[in-house]
């Protein structure tokens, strides 16, 4: 999914992934190179790839630019997962849903919900323990690299890690609560 992310976010991919990924590795750069001079449809700023759902902040760089992206993601992804799971049909519920976020606040209060989301599902301990989210570049860890988030956002790692981990019970708690009030 990480991959497919990535390069669905740029723009006239000549190709479809599973068409890319059987290219000799020469050629695969060859393709890349070609993506990175086209420049992209939007920037992801931060994301969490959950088992049931996946959650995206993008930053629109061209007129419909999030809602090609998306398509090709869930279209290319749900391709993917039903020829390897031999299954036919939607693997996604409905169309993705979308919010304009109109401050610096309101953007790094969503990535903290978004990061803290595994540890809210009980997944993991610590949100840094889930390697399919932005967390860890946010702090700086090593790993994937797919995020543009200093260009939307001035923070500093330690303080980043502190501000997201001090929530992370308050989180757990106010979805128990989400629970109990659904039942």
């Amino acid at each position: 999914m990480l991959a497919i992310m990535e390069y669905y976010s740029y723009e006239s991919v000549p190709m479809k992934f599973s068409t890319y990924l059987r290219l000799g590795e020469k050629n695969r750069g060859c393709v890349w190179e070609e993506l990175k001079s086209r420049g992209t449809l939007v920037d992801i700023v931060a994301y969490c790839i959950m088992p049931t759902h996946l959650h995206l902040v993008l930053c629109q760089l061209k007129d419909g630019g999030i809602s090609r992206y998306m398509k090709n993601l869930l279209n290319s992804y749900t391709r993917y997962f039903n020829t390897k799971n031999r299954r036919k049909g939607p693997l996604w519920q409905g169309r993705f849903k979308s919010i304009l976020v109109k401050t610096n606040e309101q953007l790094l209060h969503l990535t903290r919900y978004i990061h803290l989301n595994p540890t809210t599902d009980g997944l993991v301990d610590h949100p840094g323990m889930w390697p399919y989210s932005s967390y860890n570049e946010y702090i700086r860890e090593e790993g994937v690299t797919l995020c543009s988030f200093e260009k939307y956002l001035e923070i500093d790692p330690k303080d980043y890690q502190n501000f997201v981990e001090s929530r992370k019970d308050y989180q757990r708690d106010l979805a128990k609560i989400k629970d109990l009030l659904l039942d």
